[in-house]
């Protein structure tokens, strides 16, 4: 599907409730696919979308992740340097350029703050494409209206890949639970509580199905995003947002996830992921045929006519329909967008999201799912 990035809109802060607007984009895999650059990176790297989770494939091979994620709004520093990191789960910690490595972004320039200080210390994070390097900084981080006066974060002076230069955002924040933090640094949204600068200990997101109008909301939520009750359920793992899951059904028939699984809410993936095995029987299940790159090309005309896939959680049935789970790449070329990954865990990205308004309650370890509008 598309990833997120900002729009350059004033934000709306209201008794503790901080409203930040999104713009859809471009997956990097269908910018390369338009630069002809595709194939080049899959003659590179094995593609596992599981990379982004160490701590639960913790036995995976050489992987590629897929880098596209929801950028937020950010300024770094007492001369702003606004900047478009993305939320995914690891690491969890602010990670912003600063090598002129990648010349298409915009890079934080410590020199320009007068807040800015060093802290002396390393970091180093492998991805399945290459190794990120950098140091560790400490800065005042604007987040749309809310202000961080004490944050530290990563300076990356070496990005792991070439392909790094084609996606859009300039970073990467991470919303996850903070033992999920590279070297035990306390991630912004902890600090944003902790500096009791939120209504409540929680975030939710509304992901449009138009370009423009979604939406990450610190601090609260927003009824006019969703119809009818919100279903909690717990968090198993607190590390990502990892829920158990019950099953998952097509027609009348369970075709994965039989006896119980655990999947991951995370707005930093843009598709649906799982076990091979699973993502195979789903395939069959609505009609998808394989194609390149693991990729599953579908029958534009058909669907309307394609079934729903439902995810059960916690004993509610979750409908996604075909049009959320497909999407059109070029022409009359339309794709499923489901896709295996190492392990057994489930991973529900931006095709079940922009389905389900999601909060993510860090107060009470749940996470709230209803009907989005």
């Amino acid at each position: 599907m598309w990833s997120l990035v900002l729009l350059c809109a004033a934000s709306a802060l209201c008794q503790g409730v901080t409203r930040l607007p999104l713009e859809r984009g471009k997956k990097l895999r269908d910018v390369l696919r338009e630069k002809d650059l595709l194939r080049q990176f899959f003659q590179h790297h094995h593609y596992d979308i599981g990379t982004k989770f160490p701590h639960a494939f913790p036995n995976r091979t050489r992987v590629a992740t897929e880098p596209l994620l929801n950028a937020l709004d950010v300024s770094m520093g007492s001369n702003p340097q606004e900047h478009s990191p993305g939320g995914v789960s690891l690491p969890n910690v602010l990670i912003l350029c600063f090598s002129t490595y990648l010349e298409t972004h915009r890079v934080f320039d410590p020199s320009q703050s007068s807040t800015y200080k060093s802290t002396g210390l390393s970091l180093s994070i492998h991805y399945g494409t290459g190794e990120m390097e950098g140091t560790v900084g400490l800065d005042i981080v604007t987040v749309a209206s809310l202000v961080d006066t004490n944050q530290l974060f990563g300076l990356s002076t070496a990005e792991p890949g070439q392909f790094f230069v084609h996606v859009q955002f300039d970073g990467i924040l991470g919303l996850g639970y903070p033992n999920l933090a590279a070297d035990g640094i306390t991630p912004v949204f902890d600090n944003l509580v902790n500096q009791s600068l939120l209504q409540e200990n929680l975030f939710s997101v509304y992901l449009s199905r138009e370009a423009a109008g979604s939406v990450v909301i610190f601090g609260g939520i927003d009824e006019s995003y969703f119809t009818g009750p919100i279903n909690w359920i717990p968090v198993s793992y607190q590390g990502y947002w990892q829920i158990s899951m019950d099953s998952i059904i097509v027609g009348s028939q369970e075709v994965a996830c039989a006896g119980g699984c655990q999947a991951i809410i995370d707005t930093g993936t843009s598709l649906v992921a799982g076990p091979p095995s699973g993502i195979s029987s789903i395939q069959s299940a609505v009609g998808a045929r394989q194609g390149e790159y693991g990729e599953h090309s579908v029958n534009c005309s058909s669907i309307p006519a394609m079934p729903d896939v439902i995810f059960v959680i916690d004993g509610v049935q979750y409908p996604v329909p075909a049009l959320a789970y497909t999407e059109q790449v070029s022409g009359k070329s339309c794709m499923s967008s489901f896709q295996d990954t190492s392990g057994d865990l489930w991973i529900l990205g931006d095709v079940f999201i922009r389905v389900y308004y999601s909060i993510f309650d860090r107060a009470n370890n749940r996470v709230g799912l209803a009907k989005a509008v």
